[in-house]
């Protein structure tokens, strides 16, 4: 049969269990079970610090009782400084409960004159403890008490077993529950990411957004400029232009990260953040920005106000948020490079249609007009036949410049896309039917990419169908944009034509509709007409109206 000691013991552990289970609120959690120990063990007062493995880093997480001199000033003398079994601890010599001589806090109240100890000069302190790890102490403490059992301080094991085995088991909680909430943030910030599309505004857009939704104190985003990295954004009032660039090849976190393309921790950003006018942060981390072609853009640097500000599901979050922005950086600049080659062609090909039409009709306007000289004396029959192929001629030449200068400047969109194409199709003597069903106003930028490929489509219409009839449709039929220009001309073998020769035409309207997110087809057989379509992603919010 179990003593009364042993039954007292197993009800003090039954009770610990049974109240470290109840939460999974680390600071809840421990605040309910001290006073219920010590209650059960007739003891008055007690805390728990939670230690961090670098000396000078804990935390004061819960009390009970503490006498006047400890708790002034919202417990500061607990909060602040270290004591002998803090030092203890740190040093490795604290695995087991041990009674303490005396207690440096209770001897700097009274020193210092902080308030009544209600008794207390010594107290216990048992280290918390599960599976190899250590989490911090256990204080308790009862007036006039100096010394404490070995059945009393093996009953104090036990309990800081559970109490350590029930932090181990939060902080694993709370570190998936953190995991879970910031991947669902990711989720938001990935979104936005992806719909950016100016890399001037883009850093400090990030950091915002960012700075919105985590909970960081400290974001900096440098990016690659000249010979080192220059500080682009950052969460706090800054002049950009006063800071300090870093050299490539310093030893400071930014360039180590991203030259050793690796995650960089670090437990002490005195010297940057001095650097930045700001005041000191425990810890940091430095997640390098790396290219998939020139392998290095930048990195994005955050600081905690903890000494362990950052878990690994931290860590994880910030790699796949740099990834997502290294992968956005590049988007951009291709879709820029794409844009400067499409306004490269565009131009080729406007200076080659002057060349093949426009310049052809004005150098036989010129033979003509000097053969006219040599008609002056003759025939008043000829002379008028000439002078009427002249003023054809020039009228031809005049219709066509007009057109490619149409082509030049964006101008009659204001009116709706179909009406700057009919605009567009009389300049080249097209008739245009038109059918538009579903679809509201445009974004600028689908307006503009259409009405450039439906530009390519009629100049080819013009040029080839041999026809006048052209109908262009625009439809919406969630979750997309239909846009289409169709003829019943002469048509052309489409499959041959493109795989015997990349069209310039053909290539600037696919390349057009990729950048916009979408698709480009073209459906022609011989002497049954030519129909393009380009198929874009839609998503109609509420409250848009119908448009052109």
């Amino acid at each position: 049969m179990l003593d009364d000691v042993e039954e007292k013991d197993l009800k003090v552990l039954k009770v610990i269990a049974e109240t470290l289970n109840r939460s999974n609120d680390l600071e809840d959690m421990l605040q309910s079970v001290l006073p219920k120990l010590l209650k059960m063990m007739d003891l008055t007062a007690g805390w728990i610090f939670l230690v961090d493995n670098k000396k000078p880093y804990y935390t004061f997480m819960a009390s009970h009782d503490l006498p006047p001199a400890l708790s002034w000033g919202n417990n500061q003398p607990m909060c602040k400084g270290t004591c002998f079994c803090l030092d203890e601890y740190w040093d490795g010599n604290l695995t087991k409960p041990v009674n303490i001589i005396s207690c440096k806090r209770l001897e700097n109240a009274l020193l210092y004159n902080w308030g009544e100890t209600n008794g207390l000069t010594h107290h216990a302190t048992v280290p918390l403890s599960a599976g190899g790890e250590q989490f911090g102490l256990l204080n308790v403490a009862a007036p006039n008490k100096k010394y404490f059992s070995d059945d009393e301080l093996i009953l104090l094991q036990s309990v800081a077993f559970q109490i350590g085995t029930a932090v181990k088991r939060t902080r694993l909680f709370q570190s998936q529950k953190k995991r879970a909430e910031n991947f669902a943030l990711l989720d938001q910030v990935v979104q936005f990411i992806w719909g950016l599309t100016d890399l001037n505004e883009f850093p400090k857009k990030i950091i915002k957004k960012c700075d919105s939704l985590f909970q960081w104190p400290f974001i900096a985003f440098y990016m690659k400029e000249g010979n080192g990295y220059r500080l682009q954004a950052v969460n706090k009032r800054i002049d950009l232009h006063h800071t300090n660039d870093v050299p490539i090849d310093s030893d400071h976190d930014i360039a180590k990260a991203i030259s050793e393309k690796k995650v960089v921790e670090n437990k002490s950003t005195h010297r940057f953040m001095r650097s930045l006018g700001f005041p000191n942060y425990p810890s940091s981390v430095t997640v390098p920005l790396l290219s998939l072609k020139e392998g290095q853009q930048g990195a994005l640097f955050i600081a905690g106000e903890k000494y362990n500000s950052f878990s690994s599901s931290d860590i994880a979050v910030l790699k796949a948020l740099t990834s997502h922005i290294s992968l956005a950086i590049e988007s951009i600049i291709v879709n820029e490079k794409r844009q400067e080659l499409l306004l490269y062609n565009e131009r080729n090909r406007l200076a080659r249609d002057l060349h093949d039409s426009v310049n052809q009709k004005l150098f036989s306007l010129s033979l003509t007009s000097n053969g006219m000289k040599e008609m002056i004396s003759q025939d008043e029959h000829v002379l008028l036949e000439a002078t009427k192929e002249i003023h054809e001629t020039a009228q031809s030449a005049l219709i066509e410049m007009k057109s490619l200068i149409w082509q030049l400047r964006p101008v009659g969109l204001e009116e709706g896309l179909i009406t700057a194409l009919k605009n567009d199709a009389n300049k080249l003597e097209l008739t245009v039917t038109d059918f538009v069903q579903g679809v509201y106003h445009l974004p600028m930028k689908i307006e503009e990419t259409l009405w450039r490929i439906g530009q390519e489509a009629l100049n080819n219409v013009k040029k080839h169908a041999n026809t006048q009839k052209v109908l262009i449709q625009l439809q919406i039929k969630a979750p997309y944009l239909f846009f289409r220009i169709s003829d019943s001309g002469r048509g052309f073998d489409a499959q041959s034509e493109i795989h015997r020769k990349r069209t310039l035409g053909l290539t600037s309207m696919r390349e057009r509709a990729e950048i916009a997110g979408g698709s480009f087809s073209i459906y022609s057989i011989p002497g049954k007409g030519t129909t393009i379509t380009v198929m874009i992603p839609w998503k109609v919010e509420k409250g848009e109206q119908h448009g052109d």
